[in-house]
């Protein structure tokens, strides 16, 4: 899940007031760009993208400028559901019919290996960002719970995860105590995270690897050539290359990203902390859970013992006009003993999806990478964009061209394109609802 700036929750300096932001490590605020800089790499997005390329090339010798138009963090990686999650967003199938059976191979080691980076980075870096294992994909009905079958059938026999255990509905109160679900997959591979304190703990692993970063510093204009030229209103950065890492947050920077992406709002909720046994029986494993629904619920406990829970999927951009009112029905839904219960922090975000809901890797020109559209997959994959992206500027681009050699279709454009995202995704309720 990813996010947004600008809500009715930002605090007074203008900041996203998450609870993440309440309960991260202390990160003081960096300069601003003033001037004219040049650079070996010039990356432009202060999230996890873009950290993750910064400390990638910084420690492969590249002298690296950040740009981040807020401050580190402002948007997706301090908005998300903090939820790590095996493989991609779209079904391996999809990625099976774009590359083939042995590509898709490759595809799938490096999902995992976007998982074992999160891990080596946070103990590299000793980084304290509430790292937990265990995952469950709940089904709210017998088609989803058929479709789980299938997924655990086809990572197990085409790609050789055998690691994920199938739930029966008997079973399931062993891993959230609800009454809502048929069944479920769990996947010990998957887990949670702080999100944002394991961002500041990359972003001071780039600093001290020579990176420099500069906040409050929104780039208004991409001067394109073979030295490329990043422009705020208060200076330049000239590099010889340029990292897009702006994912839903690049607005109109770069047309030709823009087409292949839509912004679609989630929306999160935090419970003040339960108590222990109220705790231990609505979450007896303390797994992050997601259902299957297109529109989907993800949830899990916080190191303090809240209910971290994000819904909904929504195309037109707005927030509800009583957000607390609507992730609290949602939360009732789930757990009626929970009806009626605070949520002292409650925010929309965004996340950036693609056609396919493969990722979006690419070039611009020779001299602009791009990452993005990681459809609510992003906390891992998004350290594995940075990873290739520094492999192919390094000059192994094998990787990178995977991903880039994928074709992706642009969404509906005109003034017809939030119209037809509504109407496709009010489609896709209405099937999970009918079952």
């Amino acid at each position: 899940m990813g996010g947004t700036g600008g809500s009715p929750n930002d605090d007074r300096d203008g900041h996203p007031a998450t609870y993440y932001h309440a309960t991260r490590d202390a990160f003081a605020p960096l300069p601003t760009l003033d001037g004219e800089i040049e650079a070996d790499i010039c990356v432009i997005g202060g999230g996890l993208t873009g950290v993750s390329a910064a400390l990638n090339l910084s420690e492969r010798g590249y002298s690296v400028v950040l740009l981040e138009a807020e401050r580190i963090g402002h948007g997706a990686s301090g908005r998300n559901g903090g939820q790590l999650v095996n493989g991609y967003s779209c079904d391996m199938h999809r990625i099976r019919a774009e590359v083939g059976l042995e590509a898709s191979k490759a595809f799938w080691a490096m999902g995992l290996e976007a998982l074992a980076e999160v891990d080596a980075r946070i103990d590299r870096h000793s980084i304290a960002c509430d790292r937990r294992a265990g995952y469950l994909f709940a089904a709210l009905n017998t088609r989803q719970m058929h479709g789980l079958e299938e997924m655990q059938e086809e990572w197990s026999t085409l790609y050789g995860y055998d690691r994920m255990t199938l739930v029966p509905r008997n079973a399931v109160g062993e891993w959230v105590g609800t009454d809502l679900y048929h069944g479920g997959l769990s996947d010990p591979g998957g887990g949670q995270i702080h999100p944002l304190n394991y961002l500041q703990g990359l972003a001071r692993a780039a600093l001290a690897s020579g990176a420099r970063f500069l906040e409050q510093s929104p780039v208004s204009r991409l001067e394109r050539g073979p030295r490329p030229v990043a422009h705020t209103k208060t200076g330049s950065v000239r590099a010889r290359f340029v990292v897009l890492a702006g994912n839903a947050y690049l607005g109109g920077l770069v047309p030709e990203t823009r087409s292949r992406l839509a912004r679609v709002s989630s929306f999160v909720g935090v419970t003040e902390p339960l108590a222990p046994d109220l705790a231990a029986r609505l979450m007896p494993a303390n797994a992050a859970v997601a259902d299957c629904n297109a529109a989907l619920d993800y949830y899990r406990l916080t190191e303090d013992n809240r209910l971290l829970f994000g819904a909904g999927a929504g195309y037109a951009g707005r927030e509800p006009l009583a957000l607390r009112r609507y992730l609290g029905e949602r939360i009732r839904r789930v757990f009626p003993d929970l009806a009626g219960i605070p949520l002292p922090h409650a925010w929309s975000g965004h996340i950036g999806i693609t056609v396919s809901r493969i990722p979006d890797f690419g070039r611009i020109d020779p001299t602009i990478y791009h990452a993005q559209g990681f459809s609510g997959h992003g906390v891992a994959l998004t350290g594995l964009a940075g990873k290739l992206i520094a492999e192919a500027i390094d000059g192994d681009a094998g990787r990178f061209d995977m991903f880039a050699d994928i074709k992706h279709r642009n969404f509906p454009g005109g003034p017809l394109r939030i119209p037809a995202l509504v109407l496709a995704m009010a489609y896709y309720k209405l099937k999970d609802r009918l079952g």
